[in-house]
């Protein structure tokens, strides 16, 4: 149900321009093809417009219950998963991860050379559990071309969404692997929360899309979220599209053939998800709520509150320790939890918000934010790569803070 939203403290009006705003500069002129943008306050949705085209192939409009490839904003809910598994005292998380995954002991940390003749040196302390919520693991991903250790990884196909293989595979590949530095002594976007995924599963018994769905999806009847899109659920999933050096749009993934459609081997706890946005803003009005949606308790809220402070060394963000970003989030001013991206507030980081607000994204240009100061939730979500191409976050910030009457 949508209310007025007037009735949660908004302006009508001003969220209004929103739509103009996205019509204006990227539907009209077909930058993208479609957006869903939803924005929720007091556990109200206020604000839900779905925008353009979900499939530009068979002139399909965008609808409010469009499935979306959500990527990276799968990684929210695998930490989620792990600290229910924390809640119930089967790790701590300043644990080796070794402890976990008996092969990754005797880890190593890259010198020189390309795979598979790599020199290598002892790091400085082992890998730990918090090092892999926190992205300070040394690991690494293969689409980053930069490191001869990324260039293994695309090598071996490792961390590869809609690819071959299974979790523990990965982690057998991982052993034999160098890292790219010491463990916490900076930040690297990685395969991480991929192997969080792993660890759930060591942990908890279950398959990890099992887990998940029995554990999360199922009890915040999140009914669309799940690591493929089955037959009967195919003409609600939206296609994908690239921008051309002519700055054209050029289909990628169709929803008929794509991976999404069948179901994998491999369950990506970084970036296997596909969902919508009533789902996603239930799992994000959970958080809000301190872990409890309906009835149906996933966390206590001193978890979240643990998760979503900065975890980063010294309260530092991610300028200081990035070797590597996630462009949808500016590392000035912003610090890392278990799972999000944290506001920290800086004179350099003059971006309109709240300090705490915590978020993350998607390599398709999806995005969301949870503002606990005020009350507010934000989803957008479009499906279209170069992720970062447009800073969609931004420039719906600048709208939607000014339309908060109270």
């Amino acid at each position: 149900m949508i209310v007025k939203p007037e009735e949660v403290g908004l302006s009508g009006e001003r969220l209004a321009r929103i739509e103009q705003h996205l019509k204006r500069r990227y539907i009209e002129p077909k930058k993208i093809a479609g957006t869903l943008t939803l924005v929720a306050r007091h556990g109200q949705v206020a604000y839900l417009s779905p925008l353009g085209l979900m499939d530009m192939e068979r002139n399909k409009a965008m609808t409010e219950d469009t499935i979306f490839r959500i990527y990276s904003m799968t990684k929210p809910i695998t930490s989620v998963a792990l600290m229910m598994l924390y809640e119930e005292g089967y790790f701590q998380l300043d644990d080796e991860v070794y402890k976990h995954i008996p092969e990754w002991r005797n880890l190593r940390v890259y010198a020189s050379g390309n795979y598979p003749l790599f020199l290598t040196q002892s790091p400085e302390r082992p890998m730990t559990i918090r090092d892999l919520m926190t992205h300070m693991s040394g690991l690494t991903y293969h689409f980053m071309e930069r490191t001869n250790v990324d260039a293994a990884y695309r090598q071996l196909g490792v961390g590869v969404v809609g690819g071959p293989g299974t979790l523990p595979e990965m982690i057998k590949k991982l052993a034999f692997l160098p890292l790219e530095f010491s463990p916490g002594t900076k930040w690297n976007y990685s395969v991480s929360t991929d192997v969080l995924g792993y660890l759930v599963e060591v942990m908890s018994g279950m398959a990890f899309n099992e887990y998940l769905k029995t554990r999360i999806f199922d009890p915040l009847k999140m009914v669309d979220t799940d690591f493929y899109v089955p037959p009967e659920k195919i003409g609600r999933f939206a296609a994908i599209y690239n921008r051309q050096p002519d700055k054209t749009l050029q289909l990628v993934d169709d929803p008929g053939n794509s991976t999404f459609s069948k179901p994998p081997t491999f369950f990506s706890g970084g970036g296997g998800l596909v969902s919508t946005a009533a789902d996603y803003f239930r799992f994000c009005q959970m958080l809000l709520n301190g872990g409890e949606l309906d009835g149906a308790r996933i966390l206590g809220r001193k978890t979240i509150e643990l998760m979503t402070m900065n975890h980063l060394p010294n309260g530092q963000d991610m300028s200081k320790l990035s070797v590597s970003t996630f462009s949808q989030v500016a590392s000035e001013g912003n610090g890392f939890g278990l799972g999000f991206s944290v506001h920290l507030g800086s004179d350099k980081s003059q971006v309109i918000g709240s300090i705490g607000e915590y978020s993350w994204g998607g390599a398709a240009s999806t995005a969301f934010w949870i503002d606990p100061a005020e009350d507010l939730i934000v989803i957008f979500l479009t499906q279209f790569y170069p992720e970062g191409t447009f800073n969609f976050r931004n420039q719906l910030k600048a709208i939607i803070y000014p339309a908060i009457l109270d």
